[in-house]
């Protein structure tokens, strides 16, 4: 028996190369003799950058910038030498995880760490980027990781404006004279499966602002600034519509990856799907394995496990799912190619005894255990 394994992280608890590598555990200990192949797996979002590091054979690499606050963080970053590319989850350098939560304020973070993680790349050869922007604090429209890039983000007085959202609203002029040279030899992918636009009611403020710590009258004010900045940038650059779809993730680094860099935005999972060659292992696959922390009806809107259940039945394997908890309406997930799913919990935990680490591998190889088993039982008649 042949089984392929591609599950998200647990957030929390599992990376998804550890969910995986005890799911083989699990298969292992009732079929010794299957081959299970663990490929890495992830969204866009967090985990992306160690997922396809392991996935392209590369190696990880360390650098100090500006957190979000501006305080010194170790960003750490995957390059795959042969292709000069550089894998970067910008969580690593502005996550919100960073900042304490009642430190948490949109006005005061920005993004100048992903322009030194950037830079940092190009200086060490890299030309090609894969980007994962899932995960930040910010709300700066991306100008902090501009400024690090070389961008003048100029105020009245022609000196660089405050870092955070807060300098949107001193911002009047935009140069370019002193951008990094070897910046337009540079291809940039940003996986981003965040459809929100950069201003109004669906724009990043609105939307995003409230679990960044932003209150209602700071989603007005960072919402007309945002909107100054993208009129500015349009008379530099005349490249980037901001209503185009995507621009708004992220804090509007959507935006200034598209109106600024070569870039193109791409679903996270596609370009995951794509890199790691899953295709190819599930084709030749008796059973197809994954899942995430939590399936619920926003699974089917471009997550992880529908990527690769979709994948699947393209060569109609069977897809079976495990995840840490489900909700009611997981079940529209056997519409879009998960034959079954599975939750891992096994009895009344609290949300911290369940999300252990140490917890979370007992129970996902005990549910991986029983599910084989039943499938050895079957194959046995």
């Amino acid at each position: 028996m042949k089984v392929v394994v591609a599950i998200d992280s647990l957030k929390g608890s599992l990376s998804s190369l550890e969910a995986g590598k005890v799911i083989q555990e699990g298969i292992y200990s009732v079929l010794p003799d299957a081959e299970v192949f663990v490929r890495p797996l992830a969204d866009g979002g967090e985990g992306t950058m160690e997922a396809l590091t392991f996935g392209l054979r590369g190696k990880f690499v360390q650098v100090e910038v500006k957190g979000p606050l501006g305080e010194a963080v170790n960003c750490r970053y995957g390059i795959v030498e042969e292709k000069k590319l550089a894998i970067v989850d910008i969580s690593g350098a502005v996550g919100i995880t960073l900042v304490p939560e009642q430190a948490r304020n949109p006005m005061n973070t920005t993004t100048y760490g992903v322009g030194e993680v950037i830079r940092d790349a190009i200086e060490k050869g890299c030309r090609h980027f894969i980007v994962g922007i899932g995960g930040s604090a910010t709300n700066d429209g991306g100008i902090g990781m501009l400024q690090a890039l070389g961008f003048g983000m100029l105020n009245k007085e022609g000196k660089q404006v405050s870092l955070g959202a807060k300098g949107l609203n001193d911002l009047v002029t935009i140069t370019d004279d002193k951008v990094l040279p070897e910046l337009k030899e540079c291809s940039f992918r940003v996986a981003c499966d965040v459809k929100n636009v950069l201003c109004g009611e669906q724009g990043c403020s609105a939307i995003f602002g409230p679990q960044k710590g932003a209150t209602k009258d700071m989603i007005l004010q960072m919402d007309q600034w945002l909107a100054k900045y993208a009129v500015l940038t349009e008379k530099k650059f005349g490249t980037i519509n901001a209503k185009k779809e995507g621009t708004g993730a992220a804090g509007g680094l959507g935006f200034a990856f598209l109106g600024y860099m070569n870039s193109v935005l791409e679903s996270g999972v596609q370009i995951v799907l794509e890199e790691t060659r899953l295709e190819d292992y599930i084709a030749e696959a008796d059973f197809v394995i994954t899942g995430e922390g939590r399936l619920d009806e926003q699974t089917i809107f471009g997550k992880a496990p529908i990527g690769v259940a979709a994948l699947a039945k393209k060569y109609q394997k069977k897809v079976l799912a495990f995840c840490g908890c489900v909700t009611e309406d997981a079940i529209l997930c056997n519409q879009y190619g998960i034959d079954a799913f599975f939750p891992i919990l096994r009895g009344i935990q609290t949300k911290k005894e369940a999300m252990n680490c140490e917890n979370t591998k007992k129970n996902m190889f005990a549910a991986v255990q029983q599910v084989f088993r039943l499938i050895a039982c079957i194959n046995e008649k």
